[in-house]
């Protein structure tokens, strides 16, 4: 990534975009395009999770399951994700409750919740947006 994109990501994120926030947590963790600092990284996930960005929230329990081994944190930030409607937080709860480290009744939480928000994604509006191509 070119360091003039990490400027106006670095701009964007200060003037409160999630998006921002989470491309650039995504960046400093990896140092794609920057030096490696996953602290920074976290911390720009935490910003935008704490304001409601999904894939923050769902990197958030990725660092904590990977790097941290603390698996009971990275399923809850998986089952506010999933509930969210993030499949691929679904799948690492199913993942952790196969493997034992999630409940039943987790799994069975999150997997309510995924249908709920992919039921609300559904709405007229949308479906008319999709037809217009929008």
């Amino acid at each position: 990534m070119y360091p003039r994109a990490i400027e106006f990501l670095t701009e964007a994120a200060e003037l409160g975009s999630l998006s921002a926030h989470c491309n650039l947590g995504a960046r400093y963790y990896t140092g794609d395009g920057v030096e490696e600092d996953k602290p920074r990284g976290i911390r720009h996930w935490q910003q935008a999770a704490m304001k409601g960005d999904v894939l923050s929230r769902h990197f958030l329990g990725y660092d904590e399951f990977q790097n941290k081994g603390n698996c009971k944190l990275a399923v809850q930030h998986w089952m506010i994700s999933a509930k969210m409607g993030n499949e691929d937080s679904l799948n690492d709860i199913k993942h952790m409750f196969m493997k034992g480290e999630a409940t039943k009744a987790q799994y069975a939480e999150a997997l309510r919740g995924y249908g709920d928000a992919a039921e609300e994604m559904k709405s007229h509006q949308r479906e008319e947006a999709t037809r217009l191509g929008l």
